[in-house]
């Protein structure tokens, strides 16, 4: 059975958003800064596209017996990308930074690295 010309627009159209995005585009390439911090940028992506077509009628002139494939159609795409964090990573501490604040889930959470290092310091002196 023949492929039907949407499927084809519909699959150049997924490779083409393949081919934009890869794991590189949401987990992005390491900066290393002078002090030895390891900066690892965060990103949210999303995309959509759309395809449509239609067969078109035989022209009411057309004196051909062979019926011609008239075929119309279109695709489009959109992609966002939005950074929402950053990985510090420095010897041996790891912290996320967030871009916004906006949550106060993401307060609580992003406090709790900083809350484990104060309860260590205050728990882990030696008193003589």
């Amino acid at each position: 059975m023949e492929q039907h010309p949407i499927e084809n627009l519909m699959k150049t159209t997924l490779e083409n958003i393949k081919d934009m995005i890869d794991v590189n585009t949401i987990i992005g390439n390491p900066i290393t800064t002078p002090d030895g911090t390891t900066i690892i940028p965060i990103s949210k992506v999303g995309f959509g596209f759309g395809t449509g077509g239609s067969d078109l009628p035989m022209p009411e002139n057309a004196t051909s017996t062979v019926k011609p494939n008239l075929f119309g159609g279109g695709a489009g795409a959109g992609i966002s990308i939005k950074p929402v964090a950053f990985l510090a990573v420095r010897e041996d501490a790891i912290r996320l930074l967030p871009i916004d604040h906006n949550n106060s889930y993401e307060k609580i959470i992003d406090s709790i690295p900083q809350l484990v290092e104060t309860f260590k310091g205050m728990f882990g002196k030696d008193e003589n």
